[in-house]
């Protein structure tokens, strides 16, 4: 597995490199680390005063800063990583090496922000989303894990976003503490159809379903979404806890994540233009304002 993590010498950055370290299921494959720092140039006034050689050393030192951290955590658990430094605006230089290298995955740890104002994860990462294809995992400011097995949740409606997710997941299953040991939760949300009403003559609002009917349709888009993703869980050797909630998408997976505290959330997200706020679409837009829960999404 080659995966990616743009470090800046930051607590976030270090959650993610220490998320990686902590993976004892995943170092046993002997993953491709490659740590990234990138320095934002300086402005051409500035960089005319100095020589380019004192330049230079200027990029290197800032770099040194970002890489130090990150190796002795690395160390600690007996990992090592290929490290490049790069100058330049740094999403773009993120997701071109992403795809130069074609990773795996991209692991971002990121302070997070009010969804009012757009920036979920911080302007780079969010950058990084419109920019790339890659599965990029989100850590926020959690530190990490202390288990190798962890508790995964899977939000899938339906759509080859949800499969892609479940394909993605168990393809590196590694990365969770492996086949057996970690827990999986296949979560679908469904209509409340309860809330349904149809006027009668007099003009007052009754029911438009009785309980079991209501119960009957949920069943029914529960299966929908569920049965095609379950035959691929069976061949790869994995039992999962099978989750219906009721209402909406955001909030029901963002509290059924803290309350079973969750160590992941997998979603699948087609994404949307790099100048709109909700570059991963409203569900995991939701998700990402109201809980803190790691988010890796499969574009």
């Amino acid at each position: 597995m080659k995966i990616l993590i743009p470090v800046d010498g930051s607590v976030y950055s270090d959650n993610a490199v220490a998320f990686v370290a902590s993976r004892t299921t995943l170092i046993g494959t002997e993953p491709e680390i490659v740590l990234l720092n990138v320095q934002a140039p300086l402005p051409a006034r500035a960089s005319r005063l100095v020589s380019r050689e004192a330049l230079e050393d200027y990029y290197k030192d800032e770099s040194e800063k970002a890489f130090k951290p990150a190796r002795k955590i690395l160390k600690n658990a007996h990992m090592t990583a290929h490290e490049i430094s790069r100058v330049g605006n740094p999403a773009e230089v993120i997701a071109k090496e992403g795809e130069d290298m074609k990773a795996d995955l991209l692991i971002m740890g990121s302070h997070g922000r009010s969804a009012l104002k757009g920036l979920l994860f911080g302007s780079v990462t969010n950058a990084v989303l419109a920019m790339t294809k890659i599965p990029l995992l989100m850590l926020r400011d959690k530190g990490a894990p202390s288990k190798d097995a962890l508790s995964v949740g899977i939000a899938v409606d339906g759509s080859k976003y949800g499969t892609a997710a479940v394909k993605y997941a168990l393809k590196h299953v590694s990365l969770f503490g492996g086949a057996k040991a970690a827990k999986f939760h296949v979560i679908n949300t469904v209509s409340d159809y309860a809330g349904a009403v149809m006027p009668d003559m007099t003009g007052m609002a009754l029911p438009a379903l009785s309980e079991d009917e209501v119960v009957e349709l949920q069943k029914s888009e529960f299966a929908e979404a569920i049965d095609p993703v379950l035959p691929l869980f069976e061949k790869a050797g994995v039992k999962p806890k099978e989750v219906c909630l009721v209402g909406n998408p955001g909030d029901e997976i963002a509290a059924y994540c803290k309350k079973r505290k969750l160590d992941v959330l997998v979603m699948g997200s087609h994404g949307y233009g790099r100048f709109k706020a909700a570059v991963m679409g409203s569900t995991a837009t939701r998700i990402a304002s109201i809980a803190d829960v790691p988010l890796l999404i499969i574009r």
